[in-house]
């Protein structure tokens, strides 16, 4: 007797594997370019960086107390907003505008700016039909490339802070940003373009093609630099699509094979700083246990949403129509890779699905919300994936530390309550920017009014839009965006000066262990649970609500 493999979990298999297997190599360059050594980029790219320093005038040999290396960071980011905002609204006097759109409106310039400085994405707007290939390029693209650096940068001065000891220092934040962008990003956006561009993803500057159908109807086919932008929105985090559509449009996403490359952009930066992070801090082991807690709750969430999607809506089933559940799916992809392609979306904080997410089963937005709430951990965002994780490691060492009369401490630093101080504000920072504004968006008739759906699954439409915008996944609301991102980076720098000006201690028998499965599945726990004790009421409103409901064969 035969069995039957889902081709799902063999694409989920193939595609851990490739991102492992890539991710150790990477991971030591990313180490070997932040430190300032030669890596075979170097002879290429190297008077570059050198040529950026004489232009801005940066001391590359000059660190940054966290103090001096967080004022840097937000300057650059209000400057990068309000450089968007003015080049959206003057979009219409810019070159490259073969469609000749107008200005973009005041509101949406500035919601659009917030979101790809604080790298989130669903956009409010349709990309074909809004933005100028102008600005795609040298602005939404740009934004891309410099946000994601940002996350790189803070993620990097954690990592020195963790590994040194008895210094003020942490970084230079230009130097850390320049070669961020210039030595990671850059190279692997180009290769994934190329690769975009020869699986058929437009890379042109043409404008859009009227074609006639064979029913005698006008069809506008769009072009326009899409490949490009594509690979970095991907690498990046960022996830604003060219076109309304996003990875569920033929033209960004044309084959089976750019949707696994898709799939692939999006984990594979996020999974490699796992083992820089090892090789930063001269302990490998860390690295490798940080990568298999961030793979084990990756896991988790295909196995919840793939079958929920596959079983259907039990509503339709009673009508006489059988199978899954296909409202909202891409047809060349179906529901059987609509779990893997959600979980990939929603836990490296991109977004960029190749189907519709409000059509999901309530299990399938349960899976989309609780990837988020929990930090976006697994493997999160460039950047902001591993700050947040290590936030959570500090936590867990020091509470099992506790429970079991160990001393808390985590790679020679020692945890007290400065430190536990950071840890706590960096994760209020994320409820508070989603339960309050979801709290008064649920009673207020303006908070309601825009509501596409009633009853459960209506709140879980508002409770989404809050979740993904301070979890950098969404563009809804530009305060949660701003909130939900630097209220995390700025406490995050100040752990990281805490942690660097502390005297290393040396481990001792009295030490808990942080590269052990045992404290993998400590720190898997924690993550879960501080999530679960933070969320779950507000979840339980909408999508679990709406489970039991369908359950029971009805909807309110």
């Amino acid at each position: 007797m035969s069995v039957r493999v889902n081709p799902v979990w063999i694409e989920g298999a193939l595609l851990l594997a490739l991102v492992y297997v890539t991710a150790r190599p990477l991971g030591a360059y990313v180490e070997s370019a932040f430190e300032g050594r030669a890596t075979f980029a170097s002879r290429l790219l190297g008077p570059v960086e050198r040529a950026i320093y004489r232009t801005c005038r940066i001391d590359a040999t000059r660190e940054m107390r966290w103090t001096g290396y967080a004022s840097a960071l937000l300057a650059f980011s209000f400057a990068s907003i309000v450089a968007t905002y003015a080049a959206l609204r003057l979009q219409a006097f810019l070159p490259l505008n073969p469609q000749h759109f107008g200005a973009v409106a005041p509101d949406l310039a500035w919601n659009t700016a917030v979101s790809f400085a604080t790298t989130t994405d669903w956009q409010f707007y349709s990309g074909e039909s809004t933005m100028s290939y102008g600005s795609q390029m040298a602005i939404l693209a740009w934004q891309n490339f410099v946000a994601a650096g940002t996350g790189l940068a803070v993620a990097v001065a954690l990592f020195r802070g963790l590994a040194r000891g008895d210094t003020r220092t942490i970084g230079n934040f230009w130097v850390d940003l320049t070669r961020g962008i210039l030595y990671v990003l850059l190279p692997l956006a180009v290769l994934f373009g190329l690769a975009f561009a020869m699986q058929g993803v437009p890379q042109n500057l043409h404008a859009y093609l009227d074609v006639a159908t064979r029913d005698g109807a006008v069809q506008s086919i769009t072009g326009g630099p899409m490949a490009s932008q594509e690979s970095i929105k991907l690498l990046g985090g960022n996830g604003g699509g060219f076109v309304a559509a996003n990875s569920s449009s033929p033209n960004e996403n044309p084959t089976a094979y750019t949707d696994f490359l898709q799939l692939f952009a999006m984990l594979l930066v996020p999974a490699a700083l796992a083992f820089t992070f090892g090789r930063m801090v001269q302990d490998r082991r860390q690295g490798h246990a940080l990568f298999w807690a961030m793979t084990v709750l990756f896991a988790a969430g295909v196995a919840f949403a793939t079958p929920a999607e596959l079983a259907g809506n039990p509503l339709v089933h009673a009508l006489g129509v059988a199978g899954p559940n296909l409202e909202g799916k891409e047809a060349r992809f179906g529901a059987n890779d609509a779990g893997l392609s959600l979980t990939v979306a929603t836990d490296s904080t991109v977004g960029a699905g190749n189907f519709a997410y409000e059509s999901l089963t309530p299990v399938g937005q349960l899976v989309s919300l609780v990837d988020m709430q929990v930090g976006e951990v697994a493997f999160g965002g460039v950047g902001s994936g591993m700050f947040g994780v290590l936030a959570l490691v500090v936590l867990t060492v020091f509470v099992a530390g506790l429970m079991v009369g160990r001393t808390p401490e985590y790679l020679g630093n020692k945890i007290e309550r400065r430190e536990i101080t950071f840890v706590i504000l960096a994760l209020l920072s994320f409820p508070v920017a989603i339960l309050f504004p979801a709290a008064v968006a649920s009673v207020v008739p303006a908070g309601t009014a825009t509501l596409g759906n009633a009853g459960p699954h209506g709140f879980s439409e508002l409770f989404y839009a809050f979740t993904s915008s301070a979890a950098s996944n969404g563009s809804a609301m530009a305060l949660a965006m701003l909130v939900g991102r630097y209220g995390a980076i700025v406490p995050t720098l100040a752990l990281a000066g805490a942690f660097a000006a502390k005297p290393r201690n040396d481990r001792t028998l009295g030490t808990l262990r942080t590269d052990t499965p045992l404290f993998v599945g400590l720190l898997v726990a924690t993550i879960v649970i501080v999530g679960a004790l933070t969320f779950v009421p507000a979840d339980a409103l909408g999508p679990i609500v709406e489970q039991i409901l369908l359950q029971r064969g009805a909807t309110t």
